[in-house]
Parts: structure tokens; C-alpha cells; sequence
């Protein structure tokens, strides 16, 4: 068995490599021969006219997406902001990465499950505020292929859902960022810029030698490989916000209109969200649960299956959310009216909390 999977993963990373020229050559085509992303094939007229116009209709409809949250973090089960919450050197952090595996990540199988719960995306934690990536980005060290797994997690993900039908969406964390050296300090910003290190971590560049826009044009390059090497892509959901809105003054620092102007460039179907929205012009807000108020993009609630938090937490194990409550949470997005973006944090080797799964297929059987 176990052969059987690392030979089918090969043949799916093989078939990526394969395949992405043409994937990306399809986006970017002039329209009267490009067809759209498969999740947008019943809207070819629509999507010929205005991609983005069509894709936004597409996703007032979508109504339901799974959110995966997964990375070094995964491995210690203590939640998604370990590193800040303990105060975790970069350097140990970093050490995390000679564990990391992800054995029993399935793509296949993460699609098909999306696919019982009747969902109509997915949307992974490409990097999130540790910095640590799942694809392979020349611009940085920190990913998953320079791991003993070896592996490019976002491309498989995005051979499954091409093939699938299911739209592709990849969060990335844009305002804040604990490793990088130029990132937003904490001397200079709130919104937990960083973590309270005493003494300072000697890995962030201080004072005036700090310079906000190497962070900046990193964070641009990282974007333009995500939309030009893994095909059609969906969203980019940008998170972060809290650094970013805490010095209003700065903001324009980030200089975000220019990437989400870039963004659209590249792939002019790609909605763009940035949590409850930093700039305004943003094609869809993303805020988390308990949101409450009136936006005139469309909506998109976050809330996720473990008790609270997003990465994998040893210890909510038996206490994970039921069916019940997740058609309650579909009940309350559909009055809103929003989209409900269900997340599950995988566990250390990849794999889906088999909680979970039994909620998902049951939530599904019910929908259907």
C-alpha cells in the first residue's frame, strides 16, 4: 500500500511538471482561445467577456470551501501561533523543518474529501506568519522541498483541483511575517509584528538599516511564482491585516495597490480578499466567525472544525466540531448571505484529523 501511494504521488508530481506550462499558457492566453479554469467551465461566455466579473459570480454561488492550515507548526500541536506564543527563537523554530515530512499528505484524497462535504474550493496555508513555505519559491530556503519530505504541497493540490474542478485559493500571510529580517518590527509596528523576544532576536535587522521594501518586493516575487507556476489560480487571500492597520499613517508602505494591481495582471481572474479588507477595492471580504455588519463585495465567513484555532492543537483532540454545528454555521453564512470557508489543520504527518472526515462525509450525505 504504502508503494502504491509514493508511486502515485510521483506520477501526480510528474504529471505537474508536465502539465503547468500549458495550465499557465491557458491563463494568460488572449481570450478568444483560452478557456476557463475548470471551476468556471459552465461560465465560458461570462468568463471571455470579464474573467473577474465571472469568477466573482461564480463565487457568490460557491457557498462552501475547506481551509487547510498546515506547516512546521503542525509538528509541536499547539496551534498555529506556537512560535509567537512561546516565544520561540527563529533559529530553534527553523530546526523544526528536519521533521517535516508530510508523509501522509494526500492531495487525492484531501480533493475527494472537499468534493463529499460538497464543497466547492480549497484554500492552503501557502506560508503562512512563520514565513516557512509549502511550494517551492526560489527566493527563500524556508519550504517544504528543502525538508525530508521534498515535496511541493501546493502544486500537487493544484494538479488535483485543475482536474477536479475545484477552484484553487492560497492564503499567504502579507502584513506579518516572524522570520524574515526586513519584515515589520515591533519597534515600528503593532498587530503582533513579532515575537517579544528579550533579548532581541538577532536574526531581525533593527534601526536604520531595516528596510521595509526588501520585505516588500519578497513578498511580490513569492506572489508572482504562486500565479505563474501552478496554474489557473482562483483568490490569494492575504492575512496579516492587524500589522498593516496598527500605523495608518504607514500603510501605503506595503504598497498593496501595486500587488493587487500586479496580481490581476497576471491572472485577470484572481479575486483578491485581505480579511475584512484592508484597502477597500478588494473583490470579496474574508473576516473570521462572529463578523457582523454590511459589505458590498461579497462575503466569505472563516471559522474552522477544532474548538477555535486553526493549526493542528493536540489538545482539542475529542473535542472537534460535529455535523450538527457546521450545518448551523452554513445555516448562519446562508442568512448573511456569505460563503462559509470550514477549516481543518491537518495533523504532524499531513494527514486529516479522522474526526473530521467522518464530519465532512456526514456533512455532505446531508447536503446532498
Amino acid at each position: 500500500m504504502c508503494s502504491q501511494k509514493f508511486n502515485r504521488r510521483q506520477a501526480l508530481q510528474a504529471a505537474f511538471a508536465a502539465s503547468t506550462l500549458s495550465l499557465v499558457d491557458r491563463c494568460t492566453a488572449d481570450e478568444t482561445s483560452a478557456d476557463p479554469p475548470s471551476y468556471l467551465a459552465g461560465m465560458k461566455a461570462a468568463y471571455a467577456k470579464d474573467p473577474r466579473g465571472a469568477a466573482i459570480e461564480w463565487f457568490e454561488s460557491a457557498k462552501f470551501g475547506l481551509f487547510l492550515h498546515y506547516g512546521l507548526y503542525s509538528l509541536l500541536g499547539r496551534g498555529e501561533w506556537v512560535q509567537i506564543n512561546e516565544k520561540i527563537r527563529v533559529a530553534d523554530y527553523a530546526k523544526l523543518a528536519d521533521r517535516f515530512t508530510a508523509e501522509k499528505f494526500d492531495a487525492d484524497f484531501i480533493t475527494d474529501l472537499a468534493l463529499d462535504a460538497e464543497m466547492k474550493y480549497i484554500n492552503i496555508t501557502t506560508r503562512h506568519h512563520d514565513s516557512f513555505c509549502l511550494f517551492d519559491s526560489k527566493y527563500t530556503e524556508f519550504k517544504s522541498t528543502n525538508t525530508p519530505a521534498k515535496r511541493d504541497l501546493v502544486a500537487e493540490l493544484a494538479v488535483q483541483c485543475q482536474a477536479k474542478g475545484l477552484a484553487f485559493f492560497l492564503y499567504y500571510s502579507h502584513g506579518r511575517d516572524w522570520r524574515h529580517p526586513h519584515a515589520p518590527n515591533n519597534w515600528g509596528w503593532g498587530g503582533s509584528a513579532r515575537p517579544k523576544y528579550d533579548p532581541p532576536e538577532t536574526h531581525y535587522v533593527q534601526g536604520k538599516t531595516h528596510d521595509l521594501q526588501i520585505y516588500v518586493e519578497f513578498m511580490k516575487n513569492q506572489i508572482t511564482e504562486l500565479l505563474t507556476n501552478y496554474g489557473p489560480i482562483a483568490g490569494i487571500w492575504l492575512d496579516g491585516i492587524g500589522v498593516p492597520k496598527s500605523r495608518q499613517n504607514k500603510i501605503d508602505q506595503f504598497k498593496t495597490q501595486e500587488l493587487y494591481e500586479h496580481i490581476w495582471s497576471l491572472q485577470p481572474q484572481v479575486l483578491v480578499s485581505y480579511k475584512q479588507g484592508l484597502l477597500g477595492n478588494e473583490d470579496f471580504k474574508a473576516p473570521e466567525r462572529n463578523w457582523k455588519g454590511e459589505s458590498d463585495v461579497p462575503l466569505e465567513l472563516c471559522d474552522t472544525l477544532q474548538p477555535h484555532g486553526w493549526g493542528y492543537k493536540e489538545s482539542d483532540n475529542g473535542k472537534h466540531k460535529s455535523a450538527d454545528q457546521v450545518m448551523q454555521m452554513l445555516d448562519k453564512a446562508s442568512q448573511i448571505p456569505a460563503n462559509l470557508l470550514l477549516n481543518t489543520g491537518p495533523l504532524p504527518d499531513g494527514s486529516i484529523h479522522p474526526d473530521d472526515v467522518a464530519t465532512l462525509r456526514e456533512v455532505g450525505r446531508r447536503l446532498r
